[in-house]
Parts: structure tokens; sequence; C-alpha cells
């Protein structure tokens, strides 16, 4: 469990999707202990209910609501963002986490599949900005993040798509960024990029090479050597949700271990 530092997101009030479990759960923890309302939201209805429920056990208030999303559902979005405001008496802050991971070079990937991506990891944030935009001009100071990742910048040819979509979250969020200095609004949009992370997604390999050579492959292109937690992203985001981070938007913030840098 990460210790408390002070309510950094005191009064804010952020809307987190994929948060059922790994980044999304631990950004939710995260703005929660640190003073924020956060509806949650995943296509995994029970997962994300008892996410929202352990941090109300935890701090020993309802600062946490949760709802399931299928995040392509242009229609849900407009309903649970409404909810999510009336609720919380606003919104301030949208994590855009919910996302997929896909395996396929460019000639093996159904065309099914590469659609599929990009809807779940592209689709889904511009709807979650297109919609969420109104609510947080209206809470300003506010601010989007959008979960991208590293491999937004270094490709592995078996997953085109994944790469694809990832790349395209990191420039859509620079072009919602300077829509809103443009409105002349003070909603700051910037995107996270992480490394392989120590969640569900990479269990695969923990499962088929066990730990020693599974953390061993996957920190292959890491000069740090080891993976991330999900804290380490958490904290990115809760840096980004804050006011601290007043003057940065259009940002892309890496956290890949030195990744970037070989």
């Amino acid at each position: 469990m990460t210790e408390i530092s002070g309510q950094r997101v005191a009064g804010k009030r952020a809307f987190i999707t994929g948060a059922a479990g790994g980044l999304g759960a631990a950004t939710a923890h995260m703005l929660a202990r640190h003073g924020a309302k956060v509806f949650l939201t995943d296509i995994d209805a029970a997962g994300v209910d008892a996410v929202a429920a352990a941090i109300n056990r935890e701090l020993g208030a309802t600062v946490a609501w949760s709802a399931a999303q299928d995040v392509r559902d242009e229609a849900a979005w407009q309903r649970l963002l409404a909810e999510a405001a009336t609720t919380m008496g606003g919104l301030s802050v949208l994590v855009n986490n919910a996302g997929i991971g896909s395996l396929g070079s460019i000639e093996q990937i159904q065309t099914k599949e590469w659609r599929r991506v990009m809807e779940v990891n592209v689709e889904s944030v511009m709807l979650g900005c297109k919609y969420a935009l109104p609510l947080l001009r209206a809470q300003q100071p506010a601010s989007i993040v959008n979960i991208s990742s590293l491999a937004a910048f270094k490709v592995n040819p078996d997953y085109s798509a994944y790469n694809t979509s990832k790349a395209a979250v990191a420039m859509l969020t620079k072009s919602v960024a300077m829509e809103c200095t443009r409105q002349k609004i003070d909603v700051r949009c910037n995107s996270v990029h992480p490394a392989f992370i120590r969640t569900g997604i990479v269990a695969p390999f923990f499962d088929a090479l066990g730990e020693e050579e599974a953390v061993r492959k996957l920190t292959h292109g890491i000069p740090m050597r080891r993976l991330g937690e999900p804290d380490d992203i958490a904290f990115a985001v809760l840096y980004l949700a804050s006011d601290e981070s007043r003057y940065v938007t259009a940002a892309e913030l890496v956290v890949d271990g030195g990744a970037c840098a070989i």
C-alpha cells in the first residue's frame, strides 16, 4: 500500500475507466487516498464494484462509486459521465485507462481484430474526451489523462495494431490539449506511457516462463532491469490530475525505466 503524503487532489472528482484491476484500480486508490472522489467503470461489473467497495472501506467514507461500461458504447459514455457528475457534484478529472492488447504482424492480423483494438484503445478515448469536455469546462482547472504506452514510440512488428493504437492516443491527446488552449479554457490533456508493468496483462508470461525468465525477457530492453509497479503509473496520473501540473499540457510522460533512452 502506498503511504499517504498529503491531499494532493483534494476536491477533485475523477472518472476512471478500466478500473477493475491493474493500472485503473491502482489509480483509483491513489487519487482517493489523496483526496479525490472517484467514479470507476469497467466492463467487469463485479470487479469494478469490488474496487470501489475496497476504497470506501479503506477510507471509511463513501468516496468511490462504480458502474459497468463498455467503452465502445457512445450512449453509455454520455449517460455515465452525466451520472458521475451528478453523483460527485461535478467532474474535474478524466482518466482514459481502458485498453486491450493484441498480437499479430500486419500480414497476420485479421481486419476484425484491428478494428476491435482501434475501437477500444482509440475511439473510446475520443468519446471520453468529447463528452467529458463540457463537464470539465465547468470545473476548471481540470485535467484529462490518457494512458498510452511505450509502444507508441518503440515498435514491435508483432503488435501492429497495438503499436498503432497507442501512437494514435498520443497524437489525439495533443489534439485535445491544443483545442483546449484554443478555447482558452484551463483543461489540460496529457498522455502517460508505461513500459511493462506488473499487472494481469503480463501474467501469461509468468505462467509460461516462470518468474525469473519472465522478468529477464520482459526487462531486456529496460535499463533499470525491473518491471514497473502499478503505483509507478498511479503516481504519474496523480501528478497530472493535480494542480501541481497546471503548466503541463500536450505532454508525453514516459514511465519506462529508461527504455526510451536506448
